[in-house]
């Protein structure tokens, strides 16, 4: 997968009473932007029984966004195996670095582990 990128706002469901985003609305963010790969070649993250799920994450937290931000989420992929994903997704205000994550997503189908069916390459760009 070539790196892509998610543009989002701040709004004011995200943040708490100071306008500073809530911790787990970065997770909301990267999930978006990880549907949005899959939007953006006409496809969606379910199809035919299969799907991701989040199997572990690493967050780092370096600086607060905050009300009305303009946010840029990028995603690349780290690693495609059989059955699951690495990839590292990063949040930015501009040039400043707010956020970053490595996750590890696995594919199920009918909620049982499974290969990753080829249909999903044109998305992971693999």
């Amino acid at each position: 997968m070539h790196p892509s990128s998610y543009t989002t706002v701040v709004y004011y469901e995200d943040t708490d009473a100071g306008g500073v985003v809530y911790h787990s609305k970065y997770l909301n963010f990267c999930e978006r932007a990880r549907s949005e790969l899959f939007f953006a070649k006409g496809q969606t993250p379910m199809q035919e029984g299969y799907h991701f799920v989040v199997k572990e994450l690493n967050a780092r937290y370096f600086a607060p966004a905050r009300l009305g931000d303009r946010l840029h989420v990028s995603s690349s992929l780290i690693e495609r195996k059989k059955a699951s994903l690495r990839m590292l997704q990063e949040i930015f205000c501009g040039e400043r670095k707010l956020f970053g994550m490595e996750l590890t997503l696995a594919c199920l189908h009918s909620d049982k582990p499974a290969r990753i069916p080829d249909f999903f390459d044109e998305v992971l760009g693999v």
